[in-house]
């Protein structure tokens, strides 16, 4: 297992009216934060505020290409992303959610206390199938065939990446103490985006290289 302290390439925020993150997404030119009572918009190279969506986000988001996923309390909602309605709402699994990413036309929620990342069907909200951790579950992502999870206990966070199958950890990046890791996304090749929390800001980690 690699066991490496997380490279921060940036940090962007905090930002107006943004006192907590919970989930993150990125579209592929925006991350999108979800901050209690609203979810926005930033540039995903400078941290530029760019929009805001007034919606209910108290957990994780994602981006099934076209849609934001997002978690409120009891529910995921399936939201227009240039419009900001919510088209569709299915049950969120029950035992206090967090991330959430969306990979191979599923929806896989993160549970903090709970230590499981759950694949859910998007149409439904059915529970297709359970991965246990180790750690309390923040946000989770999918990247090449690689499933990454955050974890937060304490002073103590970190962004792993574990076997889909087992739960077994595969690599660790260790943050600084203090900074936690909320929301989680990559961007599809060498950079995560992680939320932090109580701090108000994102920031950009990244990727080791595959050997």
């Amino acid at each position: 297992m690699a066991d490496l302290k997380a490279e921060i390439l940036a940090e962007y925020g905090p930002f107006p009216g943004i006192d907590q993150v919970h989930g993150v997404t990125y579209d592929g030119r925006h991350v999108w934060i979800a901050a209690g009572e609203t979810i926005h918009a930033i540039d995903a190279e400078n941290g530029t505020p760019i929009r805001m969506i007034e919606a209910a986000a108290d957990a994780g988001t994602a981006f099934d290409g076209t849609h934001i996923f997002q978690i409120a309390e009891d529910h995921i909602y399936k939201i227009d992303p240039e419009s900001g309605h919510v088209l569709d709402s299915i049950p969120a699994p029950e035992g206090g959610n967090s991330g959430m990413a969306w990979a191979e036309g599923s929806l896989w929620v993160g549970q903090h206390r709970n230590r499981k990342i759950h694949q859910v069907d998007p149409q439904t909200g059915e529970v297709l199938r359970t991965i246990e951790s180790d750690r309390f579950v923040t946000g989770v992502t999918w990247i090449d065939n690689e499933l990454w999870h955050g974890t937060w206990e304490g002073d103590e966070s970190d962004v792993r990446r574990i076997n889909p199958q087992t739960g077994m950890v595969l690599d660790r990046l260790t943050m600084p103490a203090g900074v936690g890791v909320s929301g989680l996304e990559s961007d599809g090749a060498a950079r995560f985006f992680c939320g932090g929390g109580p701090s108000g800001k994102v920031r950009v980690v990244r990727r080791p290289a595959r050997p």
